[in-house]
């Protein structure tokens, strides 16, 4: 049962990435289905600055995504966590960045803010293009989760 689970959150995993290279990000108003939206996922959703990310680094156990003031996480990031064994060093990996090893998380944040500036510029815009973020570390379970740009209330 364990061997088959890990088999299918690879298989939705190497699919998520294809679906993003693809162009499909899920969500859109096209008349074909997006197979993203068919995928299984784990989203945190909530308002502006209300700890989303922070969630998502106690669950890693470490500090890697960007902070500040206003809307920091202004693209979705695709967090795929991936177990390996004890004793092995732990190291991210991005999408857009295949086969390059990251083990210094504060880069891992950098690498983050500044691929996020090159899809929006510096403004306070926000894509629905994600960021793919994989994880290998012992300390964590095969999982899939997503980070989401908060909600914000505009006054009318």
């Amino acid at each position: 049962m364990t061997a088959t689970m890990e088999s299918l959150i690879g298989l939705v995993n190497r699919i998520q990435r294809a679906c993003t290279a693809l162009g499909d990000y899920g969500g859109g108003d096209n008349a074909f289905s997006s197979l993203w939206d068919a995928l299984p996922s784990v989203a945190v959703v909530g308002g502006q600055s209300s700890g989303k990310s922070s969630v998502l680094e106690s669950i890693v156990g470490r500090d890697f995504l960007p902070r500040g003031s206003g809307i920091v996480t202004r693209r979705p990031l695709v967090l795929q966590l991936q177990k390996i064994d004890d004793g092995q060093q732990e190291y991210a990996e991005f999408g857009h960045m295949p086969r390059r090893r990251f083990t210094d998380f504060g880069s891992v944040r950098k690498e983050i803010q500044d691929e996020t500036d090159r899809i929006t510029g510096k403004t306070k815009q926000i894509s629905p293009v994600p960021i793919h973020l994989s994880i290998y570390s012992p300390n964590v379970v095969n999982l899939t989760l997503i980070d989401l740009p908060g909600l914000t209330k505009v006054a009318v």
